[in-house]
């Protein structure tokens, strides 16, 4: 992170969410009315659930960032798989006047937009 002083690594943090493989209980095709769903936002969505309980469990370490995040999965049952998403979570310090820019900008949007727990 350019401009940030890594103080202290506190460790992996991960989400874990589960979604379904059947398309009619993600809502790609109803057996009903034959409607099509968008399959691509459903799994945006289930992505997005397990950031927001990565950013929730990182938070509660005291964290100001999460580094090298990545996505993992693995199917747990024949129509459900398992979402990941992990990271390491760290005390970051900016300590340039862009980072502190920055990070002044982040923290004022993480107030507006605080994610609620899950």
């Amino acid at each position: 992170m350019p401009g940030y002083d890594i103080r202290v690594v506190l460790g992996e943090v991960l989400g874990v969410t589960a979604s379904t493989r059947n398309p009619f209980a993600s809502g790609l095709r109803s057996p009903r009315t034959g409607a099509k769903g968008d399959m691509a936002q459903v799994l945006v969505q289930t992505r997005a659930r397990a950031i927001r309980q990565m950013i929730v469990a990182a938070k509660r370490r005291g964290a100001t960032a999460v580094l090298g995040m990545r996505f993992d999965n693995r199917d747990f049952t024949s129509s459900g798989v398992e979402i990941v998403a992990y990271g390491t979570a760290v005390i970051a310090v900016p300590v340039t006047p862009e980072a502190k820019a920055h990070f002044d900008q982040l923290t004022l949007e993480v107030q507006v937009y605080e994610p609620q727990p899950i």
